[in-house]
């Protein structure tokens, strides 16, 4: 994957180069509408990667690179000990599980912890919306990460969110409020986040990117 390249919205099965320099999903009407089942009845892409799809537009996820890897591998450690001692007040959930709804959206974050009482009011186990998610840039996903991926995880009402940037060695947290995704600290060293979701759950760049 080329280093410069940008996650595109994709029409008709043509990429759409551009189509994230504006910070919401391009609803133009010369954009391709998806439903659900012609989502789902769609091939990978070539290449790697996948598709998701948000209020019926489609976008293209480039596969990750190396340091997203290494950094979701990290973070997974340090979720994972958190699931572990609190197995009775959430659920952490890793890549391809997807959060989607009946309104032509579905999405793949990289890791999300759902509180256990989320999880009891699930529909057939159709995860809606997610308590704490977290997304892990690559140079080709990390302006619609911040942009229209961010505004729609708001949207679904997603109350924390996590953007971790291998590159720059970054944590930063945003926390819902009057219906977005505003920024409430950034971690760039041994400084760490502090759920105000989940108790207890404190977690730094030095731990992800050292």
């Amino acid at each position: 994957m080329l280093r410069g390249q940008r996650l595109r919205a994709v029409r008709g099965g043509r990429s759409v180069a551009g189509a994230m320099s504006a910070p919401a999903p391009n609803l133009s009407p010369l954009v391709r509408r998806y439903s659900l089942d012609e989502f789902f009845a769609l091939n990978d892409p070539p290449g790697g990667g996948h598709y998701e799809l948000i209020a019926g537009v489609l976008y293209m996820v480039p596969p990750p690179e190396w340091p997203h890897n290494i950094s979701g591998a990290r973070l997974n450690r340090v979720l994972s000990r958190y699931q572990d001692a609190h197995a009775d007040r959430c659920e952490l959930f890793v890549p391809r599980t997807p959060i989607w709804t009946p309104r032509d959206t579905y999405l793949e974050p990289d890791l999300m912890l759902v509180t256990a009482e989320r999880l009891a009011g699930l529909d057939r186990g159709r995860i809606t919306s997610a308590d704490l998610v977290v997304e892990i840039h690559s140079p080709g996903s990390s302006v619609y990460d911040r942009t229209t991926k961010a505004d729609t995880y708001a949207a679904l009402g997603v109350a924390e969110y996590w953007l971790a940037d291998p590159e720059a060695r970054r944590l930063e947290q945003r926390l819902l409020r009057d219906g977005r995704l505003e920024v409430a600290a950034v971690s760039s060293g041994t400084e760490p986040i502090v759920s105000p979701v989940f108790p207890g759950l404190r977690v730094s760049a030095a731990d992800v990117f050292s």
